[in-house]
């Protein structure tokens, strides 16, 4: 026994790391989310430009017959938003939109990594039909394409931004013809194939149509993607607050109808491929 003893004591000591399982490496960074009144949904990220993205969520639910219409005596539906709930980590975001003519919007919005996603139900509890045809979030990026958010040219920010034409990534200073006359002035839309054009952002219309429902911008200096998709959608949208909109599409509903939208915010680093594929994975109905 002793020499067993002996034996063991002069044995070289061993020591065997821990593993370190997935779950409790480092985390990436997660958004947040937060919402202000009267209907400001902002994502928040020590990674983003400026540190936050602001949305104006939503803008407007919007009426037909919108291209050449006044804008607040025709085309708007007045609505009234609901912050239902806020999870404890700010990553899930619940609200309720109320429109005049009895249209009830529900809102489920999340925040991951690098992507914040919508889930949208609309449900028409009346007997009548609803005037809603489209709806507005209108995302405003300044700060994240390195431009102040007010005042100035409020086309400074276009040569960072982008659509695809033809399936090609093509930036907005560069798309040729750019349309210059609307009933409001400046701003571009682009309608897509199925939507009437007579039924769009009462904005200069683009005689070009997009071949995806993708419309983003990179940042200042490069370094990442913002993009944004929804569906069904309505419109692509560039506009004078320095904002980019993916309006996305109701079609008005009838009495006892619900109608789901989805939708998708990209904020990643810029590797187009990488989102590229993203994009198509998610939204399948947009491919040819």
């Amino acid at each position: 026994m002793n020499i067993l003893r002996a034996f063991f004591t002069l044995l070289p000591i061993i020591t065997i790391p821990l593993l370190t399982s997935p779950s409790t490496s480092a985390a990436e960074p997660t958004l947040t989310l937060s919402y202000e009144e009267p209907h400001w949904l902002i994502i928040h990220g020590d990674q983003i430009p400026g540190k936050e993205i602001r949305i104006n969520y939503l803008e407007a639910y919007c009426r037909a017959d919108s291209t050449d219409a006044d804008w607040g005596k025709h085309t708007v539906i007045k609505h009234k938003p609901q912050l239902i709930s806020l999870s404890d980590d700010q990553t899930t975001l619940k609200l309720r939109d109320t429109v005049s003519d009895g249209l009830i919007v529900d809102h489920t919005i999340r925040a991951s990594s690098d992507e914040v996603e919508f889930q949208i139900k609309a449900h028409n509890p009346t007997n009548q039909r609803s005037e809603a045809h489209w709806a507005q979030p209108c995302i405003r990026l300044g700060d994240f394409t390195g431009f102040p958010n007010r005042g100035g040219d409020l086309d400074d920010y276009l040569p960072k931004c982008f659509v695809f034409l033809d399936g090609t990534l093509v930036r907005m200073p560069n798309i040729q013809p750019w349309a210059k006359q609307a009933r409001y002035i400046p701003g571009q839309v682009w309608c897509p194939k199925g939507v009437p054009r007579t039924d769009v952002n009462p904005r200069p219309l683009s005689s070009l149509v997009p071949s995806n429902g993708l419309i983003g911008c990179y940042s200042g200096d490069e370094k990442m993607i913002f993009a944004v998709a929804f569906e069904p959608y309505q419109e692509l949208f560039q506009g004078v607050a320095r904002c980019l909109h993916s309006d996305f599409r109701l079609g008005g509903l009838l009495p006892n109808e619900t109608k789901k939208i989805k939708g998708k915010i990209y904020l990643m680093n810029t590797d187009l491929p990488k989102l590229m594929t993203r994009y198509k994975s998610d939204f399948t109905e947009q491919q040819p």
